[in-house]
């Protein structure tokens, strides 16, 4: 029979499987950013068109997507990578996918001349995907082993 305790992700078999589908979901928060990339991410009625991570008027707004996706390219492969240096560089990678969707996020719905573009899907996905990576990349799942684990404490 199960407990109301036994949902909680603070024991700890449940902390076990929470970072094992955490990985998961990171790989998969690592797919859907690329994919947003490539979404619209706010329409301009005064200019009719689109937004995208790789399209701006004129290259007003710059392209965010080619940075997006090299950096998540390399969280993927960190996020694949068994070592304790590749869980701690992608804590760090991922802190700065984060501060990247926000500065794109504020940048390309921003209101301008009285005027607030249309907030698209791909805007929202790109922004929650980086938030996803950020918490799999800060609970990996990292197997140590009995002398690593005398070296931490």
């Amino acid at each position: 029979m199960w407990s109301f305790f036994d949902l909680l992700p603070l024991t700890p078999r449940n902390s076990i499987m929470l970072s094992k589908y955490l990985t998961k979901i990171g790989l998969v928060a690592c797919v859907l950013l690329v994919i947003s990339c490539f979404l619209p991410w706010a329409y301009y009625a005064d200019l009719n068109q689109n937004f995208t991570g790789f399209y701006s008027w004129n290259n007003n707004y710059g392209k965010p997507g080619y940075f997006l996706v090299i950096l998540t390219s390399v969280i993927f492969i960190f996020m694949l990578v068994p070592k304790i240096w590749a869980k701690r560089t992608n804590l760090f990678l991922c802190a700065l996918a984060v501060g990247y969707a926000i500065k794109s996020y504020i940048l390309f719905t921003a209101c301008y001349n009285a005027y607030c573009p249309e907030k698209k899907i791909g805007i929202y996905l790109m922004f929650l995907s980086a938030l996803m990576m950020l918490v799999a990349s800060a609970f990996p799942d990292l197997k140590l082993t009995e002398n690593k684990k005398k070296e931490i404490d």
